[in-house]
Parts: structure tokens; sequence; C-alpha cells
């Protein structure tokens, strides 16, 4: 596997930041932007997820970035639940949900695989 020399070139991250931009035009809606409560937590659970990948590649420890690839991975859980919150509420409709819902589990998959690989590699003798 070659060596990934930024974080900006993970694919995890890639989804992140899609998911990221997707959730921000979703929280701009009519009856959502008027939930500062909620559309400002919607948005820091997001902003959470490829910052915390960012932040643990940035480490430079395998242990340092699978703590905060969990942290992202609960960031994907928390924007998860937000997500059924503003749907019960009638803020986003139902083709936003299911894509958003999507978009989420697929990045908390992603995420998983890779803390999966990176754990993998600290069993591993040289």
């Amino acid at each position: 596997m070659a060596k990934i020399e930024r974080f900006e070139d993970l694919d995890v991250w890639q989804k992140a930041m899609t998911l990221c931009e997707d959730v921000y035009l979703a929280t701009e809606g009519e009856y959502f932007i008027k939930d500062f409560a909620l559309r400002d937590q919607v948005r820091k659970s997001r902003i959470s997820i490829p910052s915390n990948i960012a932040e643990g590649f940035e480490r430079e420890s395998n242990n340092q970035f699978i703590y905060f690839l969990l942290i992202a991975k609960a960031s994907a859980g928390e924007l998860r639940t937000q997500i059924y919150i503003a749907r019960k509420r009638n803020y986003i409709n139902k083709d936003i949900f299911e894509k958003l819902i999507e978009d989420c589990t697929t990045v908390s998959k992603s995420l998983s695989g890779f803390i999966t690989y990176l754990r993998s590699l600290r069993r591993v003798k040289v």
C-alpha cells in the first residue's frame, strides 16, 4: 500500500468533506435555519468529522490517529441522530434525509474499516 502523505488524499476525509457540504446545504432550509440550536449543533457535528480525521493524521502517531478517528466516528453518530431529529421536525424532506443518513453511514463504516486497518498494523512485527 502506498504511503499517504496528506490527509487530503484520504478517501474517508474526502467523503466526510462532501457530507459536510451536503449537510450545510440542508441546514439552509426555511424552517431549519430558524432552529438555531439544532442548526448550530448539526453544523458543529458535521465539521467535527473531517476536522478530527485531519487532526489525527497530523499527530503522526498511529495511536493518536486512531483516537481521533474514533472521535470522528462518534461525531458521525451524533450527526446521524440530529438528522433524524431534523426529519421528525420536518426541517428536511424524505429524500434529503435518506441521502444524508446513507452518506453518514458510509463515512462511519469507512472510519471503522480504517480504524481496523490501523489497529492491525500495531500487531504486525517487523
